[in-house]
């Protein structure tokens, strides 16, 4: 099987060492990425650890695709335990770390311990230095940027960053590289922040310890991304928000509704005429991501994005793609996540009857990334404070919802509830199967439960394996199992084995932080979701309570299974 190569660089903050570890045995069984970087985590971190403590780790990883030339491969994958939800949550960013990453030499970097200043760690294929940065205190991301250009001689590619929200541990913040490009989703910026790390640079020149060889099929891929005349390509994810709207599938006015009046003025077609050049991420020709610039008010960002066309707009009552930019780009600045600020913000614009008001959303972003006035409750992220808001908790896991809304699409709503992370709709995307965005023999009504919960499992298994790749999950039209079996030289069926493996081990790690049915819930209800949830959990072999065995876990802690 083709999976990364290369050893485990462990970073101690607290000690200012580092120090090497051969994990071959890990990279054997789990490919990279998240497979890597769950199985540290939950082999490391100890299961009552506080996720802003010194005990909790950062695992940085790539996977063996970064080696290749192929598209939709630009992608790396951070590990560690939620501030917002209390579990396990990886997150995955774009942009061009990733072949910085590779070309350190190693397979996987996590960080330990809590300095006791704030920090720069530059890893080098030699080794890795610590450096005092008290001046970049409260730094905004594209001052870390321009600091790192003109002190290290370093490009945004090359690095990690927090903004103002991480160092002040807002529960939602975001892990910023490239400069506009996150890792999003669960708070990992404040497990960084409460690690006094402000940024980690990478330069790394030396080819990797082995060589790894791919099909030509790698080619034919990244011919097919080029060449191919995808609506994605021209306006992003923003491409399907007229038909979600349609079949009312937009959570709109803090879920009180599903469809948005004011739709044209956030849509595909809406970004796509603030779009100014072509974006992409490392090696990939498929170019679908959004820099976008308004002449008259001089707002120059990357996208919205659906879900920040979704979180900051139509939740928001806002139909200015302007001013979702506007808030898009603040966001960046200050290191949150678009989708938790925005539907938090959407909760206590409800709460105060000021929905539409553009003016105070941009205010709350700000207030929320230095915890000043209202900002420091709504840093908390909505499940903490919708009961003193007197609104609805419209999370799971506390994490808050994207769109794709699962009162219309049931199993994406089913995905929801078992997704390890929380709301978080990459974990399965059960919603491409059911609008549908593939092709008509893989589809699925978007109403009922039949066949679901098998069909769950295995989205659930192979998003898994994409990100321990890690490759790109907007590849669907491109790479199919048969292909993804060649690629990593194995067949899709152990494919479906590892990411079985991953799945169970962060669902273990969560069950002895306490999680269990009772945290599969969603804040509406959907006729037959009961069995449903009943019968993914017979599917996974857990308990009619959602918990994993002992037994299963003992299966998945050794060595990988033959590729036959």
């Amino acid at each position: 099987m083709r999976h990364t190569e290369g050893p485990l660089c462990s970073v101690d903050l607290g000690a200012r060492t580092a120090d090497t570890s051969d994990i071959d045995h890990i990279l054997e069984s789990y490919l990279g990425g998240r497979g890597v970087a769950t199985k540290l985590v939950h082999d490391s971190v100890p299961f009552d650890a506080d996720p802003l403590g010194p005990e909790n780790r950062l695992v940085l990883a790539a996977g063996p695709m970064q080696q290749s030339r192929m598209s939709f491969t630009g992608r790396v994958n951070l590990t560690g335990v939620s501030p917002l939800t209390n579990g396990i949550v990886s997150s995955n960013a774009g942009g061009f770390l990733s072949r910085h990453l590779v070309g350190t030499g190693y397979s996987a970097i996590e960080f330990t311990g809590e300095a006791d200043e704030l920090l720069a760690v530059h890893v080098r294929p030699d080794g890795v230095e610590f450096e005092p940065v008290p001046e970049l205190d409260g730094a905004e991301v594209p001052a870390v940027t321009e600091y790192a250009e003109e002190e290290w001689g370093l490009d945004a590619e090359q690095l990690i960053c927090i903004g103002p929200a991480g160092e002040n541990l807002v529960r939602f913040a975001c892990v910023m590289t490239t400069e506009s490009r996150a890792f999003g989703r669960g708070g990992l910026g404040a497990v960084m922040g409460a690690k006094n790390l402000k940024v980690v640079t990478f330069a790394g020149d030396a080819a990797p310890g082995v060589e790894l060889e791919f099909p030509s099929e790698t080619m034919d891929v990244h011919r097919n991304a080029a060449t191919s005349d995808h609506t994605m390509k021209r306006q992003g994810t923003n491409a399907g928000a007229d038909y979600a709207n349609s079949v009312e599938a937009l959570p709109t006015r803090y879920f009180t509704e599903r469809q948005f009046d004011g739709i044209e003025g956030i849509n595909g077609d809406a970004v796509e005429s603030k779009k100014y050049k072509k974006g992409t991420c490392s090696q990939c020709a498929f170019a679908c991501k959004l820099p976008t610039r308004d002449e008259e008010s001089g707002i120059e960002t990357e996208g919205p994005e659906y879900e920040t066309s979704m979180a900051f707009g139509s939740n928001c009552d806002v139909d200015d793609v302007v001013a979702v930019m506007k808030s898009n780009e603040l966001c960046d600045r200050l290191g949150l996540d678009t989708i938790s600020a925005g539907d938090t913000i959407a909760a206590y614009l409800m709460a105060e009857d000021e929905f539409g008001n553009v003016d105070l959303i941009h205010e709350l972003v700000e207030q929320i990334g230095y915890r000043e006035g209202v900002g420091d409750l709504l840093a908390e992220g909505t499940h903490r404070v919708a009961d003193e808001l007197g609104v609805t908790d419209w999370t799971v896991k506390g994490m808050e919802f994207p769109a794709h809304d699962g009162r219309h699409l049931h199993g994406q709503g089913l995905s929801f509830a078992t997704s390890n992370r929380g709301a978080d709709h990459m974990y399965a995307s059960f919603y491409a199967i059911e609008y549908p965005y593939v092709h008509k023999s893989k589809a699925m009504p978007p109403n009922g439960f039949d066949g679901k919960p098998q069909r769950l499992v295995e989205k659930e298994n192979h998003n898994a394996v994409l990100d321990s790749g890690v490759v790109c999950k907007f590849s669907r039209d491109f790479i199919d199992e048969e292909l993804l079996g060649l690629l990593f030289d194995t067949t899709y069926d152990h494919l479906q084995d590892i990411g079985e493996r991953i799945v169970t081990l962060e669902r273990h790690f969560n069950n002895q932080r306490g999680f269990d049915r009772s945290d599969d819930v969603l804040p509406f209800d959907i006729p037959g979701f009961p069995h449903a949830l009943s019968k993914y959990y017979e599917i996974r072999g857990w308990s009619e309570d959602g918990v994993v065995p002992e037994s299963a876990v003992d299966g998945v802690s050794g060595a990988a299974p033959a590729d036959d």
